[in-house]
């Protein structure tokens, strides 16, 4: 249906003083900006080393996720199948799918250890017996492990989102196997670990160790990851990933979300230090580092809060999925934010979000997604400090830290790291377009 988006008062920005929670803007027609910002479902499937992927669906579907997997030099790794008109009514879809796949493979230079298997949305419209597919899949390559994914986006406000999906797909890759004392795998990050993170330092101090898939190139050190003791997730499209394998193979959980105050980084750390298995010499020495991390941080945001001054800051929600605890620790810290970009909030962002309503609520909140952003003048004050690649794109600014989902680093590290990147970006301008023209892998943080 067309909409008018001309000649009347935009929906695209309010003040926060004045949105509502979670949602403050509507959900209608989408615009979809010329920065992506974030990874996509090809950029997590090749974070599973020695695995193959395989889209089944339209040309026009198939245009992101192969310009995606070109685009990251993997299109080795990477296969379709397109479905035509004629498919919806003349063709055997089980057939193929079984008979699609199964050429794809036989004429692959090896078979890979993995497939993860991407049917469409339309397979949903067509009642596609897809257990039937798989069965027949796994009988004719026992060799190969099928991970039976889905490119359906249709159903993501009713059941889980095609990210949610995947990471439970390749979770469930993961066979039954006797734990390994003093374990833990971090599910569901596109980004490597940094070492430095506060709680993969307090694991390798404790004498456990951090098993991280993104880290990995041989599919048998992935299958490893199912004999471990814990799971820690930092990117809340993990939990259905982190439930079922409580559920499958036994294995404890923990959010660890990413959370930017002192308060709530503590909080976080101290229940995980609940979870591993210390003695109280260990436990006192890591109660130590928590608090010197925690001064480091402080420190490092004083002498950016110097060099920052009074410079307007932009944030966005590709930059970390806490924005509102970002834009909250640098309000408290004395850093003028100006603008929000997010179309909405996680729920356990509400304390925050009335916070900065009572606090900062002349803080601008824009829409990324609505088709008013298209013809907004996309212009800010010139010395603005963007942080992500959605706030650098409308804003127009060379000021930016290009990050996205955090970076890879998380607590008082995190903290610590953000402080540096903000200080650079003001002394450093740098182009937007060629960092917002390659989605996720346009940052610095690379798969």
């Amino acid at each position: 249906m067309l909409q008018r988006i001309h000649g009347r008062p935009s929906r695209a920005c309010l003040l926060l003083r004045d949105a509502s929670f979670p949602a403050p803007f509507p959900h209608e027609l989408e615009y979809s900006p010329a920065c992506r910002g974030t990874w996509n479902i090809v950029h997590t499937g090749m974070t599973l080393p020695e695995s193959h992927q395989i889209f089944a669906c339209a040309s026009g579907c198939l245009r992101g996720v192969v310009l995606t997997a070109a685009e990251m030099g993997l299109m080795d790794r990477f296969s379709s199948i397109e479905l035509k008109e004629r498919d919806l009514v003349q063709t055997d879809n089980e057939q193929l799918l079984i008979q699609g796949v199964t050429d794809i493979l036989q004429n692959l230079p090896q078979l890979p250890r993995a497939v993860l298997l991407f049917p469409a949305c339309v397979h949903h419209f067509l009642g596609c017996d897809l257990r039937y597919v798989y069965k027949t899949l796994r009988e004719r390559f026992p060799q190969v492990d099928f991970a039976e994914c889905f490119m359906d986006p249709i159903r993501q406000t009713k059941s889980l989102t095609p990210e949610e999906r995947l990471r439970r797909a390749i979770s469930r890759l993961l066979p039954p196997q006797a734990k390994t004392p003093r374990t833990a795998n971090i599910i569901g990050s596109n980004l490597k670990t940094d070492p430095q993170s506060d709680f993969a330092r307090l694991l390798q101090q404790g004498g456990w160790l951090l098993r991280d898939m993104t880290r990995y190139s041989a599919y048998d050190d992935f299958l490893r990851m199912g004999g471990s003791c814990l799971n820690l997730y930092t990117n809340p499209f993990s939990l259905p990933a982190v439930r079922d394998l409580k559920k499958r193979l036994g294995q404890d959980f923990l959010y660890l979300p990413q959370v930017w105050r002192a308060t709530d980084i503590e909080a976080a750390l101290h229940a995980l230090l609940s979870r591993l298995d210390l003695t109280e010499t260990q436990r006192e020495a890591a109660r130590l580092d928590i608090r010197l991390w925690q001064k480091r941080a402080e420190q490092a945001l004083q002498a950016a809060r110097a060099v920052v001054g009074t410079r307007p800051v932009a944030l966005d929600l590709t930059f970390t999925f806490r924005p509102l605890n970002l834009a909250r620790l640098l309000v408290e810290h004395g850093f003028c934010v100006r603008r929000i970009y997010s179309d909405a909030f996680l729920p356990e962002e509400e304390a925050d979000f009335l916070w900065l309503q009572q606090q900062a609520g002349d803080i601008e909140l824009f829409a990324t997604k609505n088709p008013d952003m298209r013809i907004l003048p996309r212009t800010s004050t010139p010395d603005t400090l963007a942080l992500g690649q959605k706030a650098a794109y409308f804003c127009s600014t060379p000021h930016f830290v290009n990050y996205v989902e955090g970076g890879g680093s998380w607590g008082f590290a995190a903290v610590t790291e953000l402080a540096r990147l903000m200080t650079e970006a003001c002394r450093q301008p740098k182009a937007v377009r060629p960092a917002v023209s390659r989605k996720g892998w346009g940052g610095p943080s690379i798969l």
